[in-house]
């Protein structure tokens, strides 16, 4: 009776387990198709390419920024939990946030800026290169 005990308790941890570790992965593959809805769908439509340009790389950032810290919690005992306690809201809204701004991003046709070419560096004149004094005498 003991043993069949023991065998039956062993069996529910081990589907417990089973059954959180599918409820976790669920969660995350869920936010890929979920994330617009934790983003107000109006909020660039008013964006001009510029606005948008700046907009799409701090949501880029942003996002780097949540992977990184899910990455490193999940690394610790109980990570993953922490992972997704800490961070998966955020995580989500702000991807849903990027794809509303990739969406008017493409819908006004907007294209990258360039990056600006780094000035050449000017001559500098003989007489700025040597110091003045720094008394108020005259050097002879």
């Amino acid at each position: 009776m003991v043993a069949s005990l023991s065998h039956r308790l062993r069996f529910c941890g081990a589907l417990f387990v089973l059954l959180a570790g599918g409820a976790l992965s669920g969660c995350a593959s869920m936010s890929e198709t979920v994330a617009p809805a934790f983003a107000d769908p109006a909020r660039y439509d008013l964006y001009d390419c510029k606005q948008l340009e700046s907009e799409r790389k701090g949501l880029a950032s942003r996002t780097a920024d949540l992977q990184r810290l899910m990455d490193k919690a999940q690394t610790g005992a109980g990570g993953a939990v922490v992972a997704e306690l800490a961070y998966r809201n955020e995580y989500v809204a702000v991807r849903g946030q990027a794809q509303l701004a990739e969406e008017a991003w493409r819908r006004n046709r907007c294209r990258e800026t360039p990056p600006e070419p780094a000035p050449a560096p000017a001559a500098a004149p003989a007489a700025a290169a040597k110091p003045a004094p720094k008394s108020g005498k005259a050097v002879r």
